[in-house]
């Protein structure tokens, strides 16, 4: 009888076996981990993968150092992602982002600690390449560590080192049991088979390594391209900043792309920016978008002959002037300008000048929050700018030319656009000189 044209076709389904490796000693600095696995799997077989914990990996390489758990956490930090408390989140010089830099104190004696393995896609081809010669089996290796997860309560066991196995499966392109196109779905196939492996390894059962049969397909004859691959790169990553990298992600930057700036982006940046301080529950900011080209000409025009006429009051020469004007230039090559706008109806009118300049000082302060607010708003959202504070000059003609109301007072430009390129590096500042402590 001939299938329903609606049936589903069968998949089949693999039978994944997941057994602890046990009778392991403890492992010391030079140890055969390739010889001890071998030894207690005697029925190692072609396509099994074996999931071995980090720290025996680290351990055998002669990771553990004595340090402070602090010190060794610093001296493998190269980026703080998050702070709380005595917890810190930190990436690794290999890409890695978890707890403590992947620190280890436990399971090791007093006063040293443990580090991740120096390159655990190496460690995992060289006890594959062991493995193979002293059991002439073809496995696959991974090299695991305890991770927690952002939105997900609980740790679990990732894929940090990995060869002969396929550490991504692309399933884009293929359809579902209902022809629908799978656009996004790539499976992370080493970190599952982490996850599952570590059901049964751990710390209290003195487990460290488990085996996984029954996953032969996974099993690659080259070494592949390891764990690496399951790091996201750093333009693809829409949560790359944590809480510790959003005020440094505000960089100056001076050349910008063609391509358009999203609409909807301004209008988040600038609902950050009304969350400034500000003074008598007041809400002094406005902001001017000028995304047109004809809008932002009339203003950058208007400003230009403005300072002309001043320069020359002053007694510049023509080339003096036409070298300052070139300040201008990155507003007019900036796809999207936005003129930041303080309003003060709600200062009070106090009758000596000493209080009314304190009173106007509050307000410019805010207005500097907010505008600093805009600025790391904007990067988060990958957008580079520039702030330039031309208008601060020539008030009167800027409102003019963008026909504000008679109490907007423009308090600088913005650039804003996708950049061209990476910003400069930021030079080093130690806060001790900023600081005076009484």
């Amino acid at each position: 009888m001939a299938a329903p044209e609606d049936a589903v076709p069968e998949i089949p389904v693999p039978e994944i076996s997941v057994l602890p490796v046990t009778g392991l000693p403890e492992v010391t600095a030079g140890t055969d981990l390739a010889a001890l696995i071998a030894g207690a799997v005697p029925d190692l077989r072609d396509g099994d993968i074996l999931a071995i914990t980090s720290k025996i990996v680290s351990k055998a390489e002669g990771r553990v150092v004595t340090a402070s758990r602090n010190e060794a956490i610093e001296a493998e930090t190269v980026r703080v992602v998050a702070r709380r408390g005595a917890t810190t989140i930190a990436q690794t010089r290999h890409g890695l982002v978890l707890a403590a830099a992947g620190v280890d104190e436990s399971n090791t004696a007093p006063g040293t600690v443990v580090l991740l393995p120096q390159d655990p896609d190496d460690s995992a081809r060289r006890l594959r390449k062991a493995l193979r010669q002293r059991t002439s089996r073809s496995v696959g290796v991974i090299v695991t560590d305890t991770m927690g997860r952002p939105w997900r309560a609980g740790q679990t066991d990732n894929a940090i080192g990995a060869a002969g196995i396929l550490p991504v499966v692309d399933h884009r392109g293929e359809t579902d049991t209902f022809g629908n196109l799978l656009e996004v779905t790539v499976a992370a196939v080493a970190d599952e088979i982490a996850a599952a492996a570590d059901l049964v390894k751990g710390k209290s059962r003195h487990v460290p390594v488990a085996l996984v049969r029954g996953l032969a397909g996974l099993v690659t004859e080259p070494d592949g391209p390891g764990a690496r691959a399951l790091i996201r790169p750093a333009d693809e990553d829409m949560f790359r900043f944590g809480s510790a990298d959003v005020p440094l992600a505000r960089r100056t930057i001076r050349e910008f792309s063609a391509e358009p700036v999203d609409a909807a982006a301004i209008r988040r940046a600038v609902a950050t920016a009304l969350t400034a301080p500000a003074p008598h529950h007041s809400e002094p900011w406005r902001f001017v978008l000028l995304e047109t080209a004809a809008a932002r000409t009339r203003l950058l025009d208007a400003m230009r002959a403005a300072w002309t006429a001043d320069l020359r009051g002053d007694g510049f020469t023509e080339e003096q002037i036409t070298r300052r004007l070139r300040r201008g230039d990155l507003l007019r090559a900036a796809p999207l300008v936005i003129v930041p706008c303080l309003v003060t109806d709600a200062a009070h009118d106090y009758p000596d000048e000493r209080r009314r300049q304190s009173e106007q000082a509050m307000f410019t302060v805010s207005m500097g929050a907010a505008v600093q607010n805009l600025l790391v708003a904007l990067a988060v959202d990958g957008l580079g700018s520039a702030w330039i504070s031309s208008t601060l000059f020539c008030q009167d003609v800027s409102a003019r030319a963008m026909d504000l109301p008679d109490d907007w007072r423009p308090m600088g430009a913005i650039a804003v656009g996708r950049p061209a390129g990476p910003a400069r590096p930021r030079p080093p500042r130690d806060p001790a000189a900023f600081i005076l402590t009484r």
